[in-house]
């Protein structure tokens, strides 16, 4: 390990241990601790292939998990340096071995050390459903993108059939992941997660599913044009942009 990456990882120890013993929700971060370890990883391909070239370019990720998707972003030539925060000790230890900077905690509470305007990208894959105010946050993390970055985020839609299916049968169940994950504290719908993001200051461009429809739904879409397509996926992919 280098000299700087063995810093980081001492820094990122001591900032845990003080937030293990200060924070008033350890409880939250108890909870994530029982996810399994492949909740953290996997890279966000299409986020990071979405974006262009520019190895010169500062990623932020909120939710950074183990550091995969920053991982991906540097050997592909998106930044060059990338920062993450992440609630779950263990997964920011992991990923304090393939970022630059991890900030261990919860993005609601913690001050972001980094300069104003100082990012070029912003991530935020599966993270604004388990926020208590995900405006906020939004807003927050705004001051420090410089003017033309880009954000790319995805959260599950409430719209998908088989919770409209679930809720004509009176039920509303929660699941140890997915779109009812018991973590999660919101929900959205893609009109209103188009619409937090642009309250909170942001250029939306794209909102969309995050997978291609199969078959049958891209049948049905074509048949209704368009009109039902909210009910057709289970992920929400949004991009926006910085002026």
């Amino acid at each position: 390990m280098t000299d700087r990456k063995q810093s980081d990882l001492t820094e990122l120890q001591r900032v845990s241990n003080v937030s293990r013993t200060s924070s008033p929700d350890e409880s939250v971060a108890a909870e994530y601790s029982l996810k399994p370890t492949q909740y953290f990883a996997g890279a966000r391909k299409r986020f990071v292939d979405a974006l262009p070239p520019n190895p010169s370019a500062r990623l932020l990720e909120i939710g950074c998990g183990n550091g995969d998707t920053a991982c991906y972003a540097k050997q592909s030539g998106k930044c060059g340096w990338s920062a993450g925060v992440e609630l779950c000790h263990d997964a920011a230890l992991a990923a304090a071995n393939k970022m630059d900077h991890v900030l261990p905690g919860d993005i609601e509470q913690v001050d972001l050390p980094y300069p104003l305007l100082h990012f070029d990208v912003l991530i935020l894959s599966e993270v604004l459903e388990h926020l208590r105010d995900p405006g906020a946050v939004l807003r927050k993390l705004r001051r420090y993108l410089a003017p033309g970055a880009w954000v790319l985020a995805g959260s599950p839609n409430v719209a998908h059939h088989s919770v409209v299916r679930m809720l004509a049968r009176g039920r509303w169940d929660y699941t140890t992941a997915g779109i009812l994950d018991e973590t999660h504290l919101r929900w959205f719908t893609p009109e209103t997660y188009r619409e937090l993001f642009e309250q909170a200051g942001y250029r939306v461009e794209v909102v969309a599913p995050a997978s291609p429809l199969r078959i049958k739904a891209k049948l049905f879409n074509w048949v209704t044009r368009g009109c039902f397509e909210h009910l057709l996926f289970s992920q929400i992919y949004l991009r926006a942009r910085v002026d």
